[in-house]
């Protein structure tokens, strides 16, 4: 049964929502990159909703539209630890288990986007290696090369971010 896309939005846009700012690490950035892909998406509903599987297809768009992103500034990126729990608030966390969350957080802001994007795929949308590939437009092999650079880089990171916040 065909979906309207006023239907879609009002069911899915919470969770893009999420995917975007996990993505970004910006909220303010997320809205944008979802506001882009739905008025995308709207316009060309009717071929959309015909697809096997719509949703699938205005996730990807959420991630192509991130890769692309043009207004986004090269920086480092830290995320507030109360941005990323307002948008995907985590259930009863203990005090050094939130504050292991706010360094990955931070640790993945600092990565390259395909690698972030690679990353929030497997970990946060939990997405096999084939659905990455697919995802990202690249072989299964470079996916796993993007997570396994991702994830190392995090290794090298994160203490480097803890021993920063033990300073302070």
């Amino acid at each position: 049964m065909p979906t309207s896309f006023e239907q879609y939005v009002h069911d899915n846009a919470r969770e893009l929502l999420r995917y975007a700012t996990a993505l970004t690490c910006d909220p303010h950035t997320a809205q944008d990159v979802v506001q882009s892909v739905l008025l995308r998406a709207g316009q060309r509903w009717p071929g959309i909703e015909r697809l096997a599987m719509p949703g699938a297809y205005v996730h990807r768009m959420v991630t192509n539209e991130f890769l692309s992103w043009r207004r986004r500034a090269v920086r480092t990126v830290s995320v507030p630890h109360e941005v990323i729990e307002s948008v995907a608030p985590p259930s009863s966390d203990e005090t050094d288990r939130v504050d292991q969350r706010h360094l990955m957080f931070q640790g993945i802001a600092l990565l390259p986007r395909k690698q972030r994007a690679a990353v929030v795929l497997r970990y946060y949308a939990n997405r096999s290696f084939a659905e990455i590939a697919g995802e990202l437009g690249c072989s299964e092999a470079t996916a796993r090369s993007h997570i396994s650079r991702g994830l190392a880089a995090l290794r090298d990171r994160i203490p480097a971010l803890e021993r920063a916040k033990e300073a302070l």
